[in-house]
């Protein structure tokens, strides 16, 4: 039988659709054992259910398809790590209280504050968290000691970071010691990593925008859902339907 043909839905798919992760986290509960299907722990990456037949669990709990996505925008304040499950450590789904299950796109370091997107809409965290579909991130930076003309140049136009030089960015100054930075892409802990080349240490790292949807006067710990404009444009800018369904069990490729 070939991957078309086959009935169902990939389970790790299913749980990012229900909005219990990412697809990605959702791979890791699998191979960690914490996903029953109709009883069973399922280790496989492989398998495939009927939503509208199977009982799925995770960690004890049963996951179903939500009825409606949600976008939710936070001020991240320092202390949080970016989470759905971190022992002995604070995490940013403490902080909101949507009502249904939701995972955060993307990371902020735990010591970094501003906006972070929430959302129980897997289709979107890959469109929004890879570098190749170009999606802006800007970023206030404070860092300890003055920052040169030169040397913010250099992170204007790359450094080599792990063997690999970091793609163009657009940095302005804001102040001696300060300035602001936006990307395209994410690696790890990346703007840290760039200033540290450079002699620095950064003492405030503050994400403002993430593609088009903007921090504003979002308090540090508060958080927001989207307005239906700025939904429909994030959507639109994916190439993603804003209507909700329910995933069918026949005929579909994962």
């Amino acid at each position: 039988m070939t991957d078309s043909e086959e009935k169902g839905v990939r389970l790790q798919k299913f749980l990012a659709s229900a909005g219990v992760c990412s697809r990605r986290a959702g791979e890791e509960m699998i191979l960690s054992g914490l996903v029953k299907v109709n009883g069973k722990t399922i280790t496989e990456l492989g398998t495939r259910i009927d939503p509208e037949k199977d009982v799925v669990l995770v960690k004890g709990k049963n996951v179903t398809i939500q009825d409606q996505y949600v976008y939710i925008a936070l001020n991240k304040p320092a202390g949080f790590v970016t989470s759905c499950s971190h022992p002995g450590e604070k995490i940013v789904l403490d902080l909101v209280n949507a009502g249904t299950r939701i995972f955060p796109v993307g990371r902020l370091d735990k010591d970094s504050t501003g906006l972070l997107i929430l959302t129980n809409d897997g289709r979107i965290h890959h469109r929004l968290s890879h570098p190749s579909f170009d999606h802006e991130k800007e970023y206030e930076v404070t860092v300890k000691k003055e920052v040169t003309d030169s040397e913010l140049k250099q992170m204007e136009t790359g450094i080599i970071l792990e063997g690999r030089m970091t793609r163009p960015a657009r940095v302005i100054r804001l102040s001696y010691n300060s300035f602001n930075i936006t990307l395209k892409e994410g690696r790890n802990r990346q703007i840290r990593k760039m200033a540290e080349c450079l002699g620095h240490k950064v003492t405030r790292l503050h994400r403002i925008r993430f593609s088009d949807i903007r921090i504003g006067s979002l308090e540090p710990g508060n958080w927001r859902y989207l307005s239906e404009l700025e939904k429909k444009a994030l959507l639109l800018k994916l190439g993603l339907s804003i209507t909700k369904e329910k995933p069918h069990n026949k005929n579909i490729k994962i």
